[in-house]
């Protein structure tokens, strides 16, 4: 897989877009944090609905969006400690490290570093696919993916948030399980488009395509972190 500069370039500039309505949905205050997973879900939902009806004419596709989406991204805003306690706190005066939003924030940064590293070493070195359903991804990219992830959050937060988690080898657990088990959702939701026989869930990103396209593997992530996290803090 090479890597195409007009189409890196539509991504780059979408995804900073993209970034920046994340950053303040997560950090402006609880609601609109509430009101960015809303979306969100909203729009995973959506798209799920209409890729199950091109797949299947059968209706039992609701309890499976209550497995796929609505259960992980409630996993997620569990995640955040006042989540179903109080929305009142004055968030500008915590401490980033004490925010929060801070692991939620951790698991969607080490997403897109593990999907950014793997496009990139991917494009450059990729020669070996790494499976049929989605033949532009390579060994290659998606080791590349995880490691650089788990270098640059572990060492990021081990440095600098060491105290936040108990134990340094948290901060690099945390990454590793967002890249392997995020690759897993981006292939289970790769696996539904073809079976839809579409090319993206959506199209509300250019470049990017959908809702699900963007936080297929947050879905599949942020189960397996919060089970890690309720397991071992």
């Amino acid at each position: 897989m090479s890597l195409n500069p007009q189409v890196f370039r539509a991504r780059t500039i979408t995804a900073l877009f993209f970034v920046i309505v994340m950053m303040a949905g997560l950090f402006v205050n609880y609601w609109s944090f509430v009101l960015l997973f809303f979306i969100i879900h909203a729009g995973c939902w959506y798209e799920f609905i209409k890729l199950q009806k091109r797949i299947t004419p059968h209706r039992y596709f609701l309890l499976a969006g209550i497995v796929y989406i609505s259960s992980p991204i409630l996993m997620l805003c569990s995640m955040r400690p006042d989540f179903f306690i109080s929305p009142f706190k004055d968030e500008n005066k915590i401490p980033l490290m004490q925010h929060p939003v801070f692991i939620p924030c951790v698991i969607i940064f080490s997403i897109w570093i593990n999907d950014t590293m793997a496009y990139l070493v991917g494009s450059f070195i990729g020669k070996t696919p790494f499976s049929k359903i989605s033949p532009k991804k390579t060994w290659e990219g998606i080791i590349g993916g995880v490691l650089l992830s788990v270098f640059v959050v572990g060492f990021a937060g081990s440095n600098f948030f060491g105290n936040f988690l108990p134990g340094n080898i948290h901060w690099y657990v945390l990454p590793f399980l967002c890249g392997v088990f995020g690759t897993l959702g981006d292939l289970l939701e790769s696996k539904l488009k073809r079976m839809a026989n579409v090319k993206d869930s959506g199209s509300f990103m250019p470049g990017h395509g959908g809702f699900l396209d963007r936080f297929d593997s947050l879905l599949i992530a942020a189960p397996a972190v919060w089970v890690f996290i309720y397991l071992f803090f």
